[in-house]
């Protein structure tokens, strides 16, 4: 499931106070499922497999037994690395 506007070539963006919670498996595995807003009690907006490998954009960080939260404070677009594997992703602030 991936709803996000795409933002170009393996590039989508996320909303301002986009919620991205990072479910951490024991094999190492990732499931990273992006919500517009904690707030706002709604379906997420995508679910993916995958690596999240870095936050470049204002942002606060809780975790807990499962994984962790990363909690966007601007725009920014979730970018999927060339060269690196189809499953390891970067959060880049919108300049």
């Amino acid at each position: 499931m991936n709803k996000l506007a795409p933002a170009g070539d393996e590039r989508w963006e996320l909303a301002p106070h986009a919620h991205v919670i990072v479910y951490e498996a024991e094999d190492g595995g990732e499931l990273l499922t992006i919500y517009d807003c904690g707030a706002a009690q709604a379906p997420p907006r995508a679910q993916i497999l995958g690596h999240l490998v870095r936050v470049d954009a204002e942002h606060t960080q809780e975790y807990g037994a499962t994984g962790y939260v990363v909690k966007l404070r601007e725009d920014a677009e979730l970018i999927r690395q060339a060269g690196v594997g189809t499953d390891h992703y970067v959060i880049r602030a919108v300049d």
